[in-house]
């Protein structure tokens, strides 16, 4: 599979950039010409994952630590990871489970990584090589006739 366009974007783990992360990812994959719900559905697993990084990634720094995403376009699919270098997860498989979470005390629901799994077609988690967490999403877009990529067809 050929990358038809890339984007990065790095910000605070703060929770008001969650709306800015979930708004300039959709905006990013208007390119490739989704339908209304699959945009809806990477807004909503966009917000999923940086939420995550907000809440329990640098539970002690208020708002210093930063997240990363990284936004590749294919034909008919996008890859989205969204990273941060926080404290890490203790349990992989625990924290995929419907109504688990660290933070009972914030009447946290624990259903993040449930919503992204639902609307999403692939998503993983997994340790960073140095420190914190990266999510990988992947959606694929029903076939579209004409890719346009900087004003030509393809």
């Amino acid at each position: 599979m050929k990358i038809i366009n890339e984007m990065t974007l790095k910000f605070k783990a703060i929770s008001i950039n969650e709306s800015f992360a979930r708004a300039c990812v959709a905006a990013f994959c208007i390119q490739a010409e989704p339908s209304l719900d699959e945009i809806t559905d990477i807004k909503t697993s966009v917000s999923e994952a940086v939420t995550n990084c907000v809440v329990h990634a640098y539970p002690q720094k208020g708002g210093e630590g930063e997240i990363k995403i990284i936004v590749q376009l294919y034909e008919n699919s996008v890859l989205i990871w969204v990273s941060d270098k926080g404290i890490g997860i203790e349990n992989y498989e625990k924290v995929r489970e419907p109504f688990f979470t660290t933070k009972p005390e914030q009447e946290r629901s624990g259903m993040g990584f449930t919503v992204m799994e639902s609307f999403m077609d692939y998503i993983d988690v997994y340790e960073n090589e140095n420190k914190g967490v990266t999510v990988k999403l992947e959606k694929f877009f029903k076939a579209k006739k004409n890719f346009a990529v900087g004003g030509a067809n393809v």
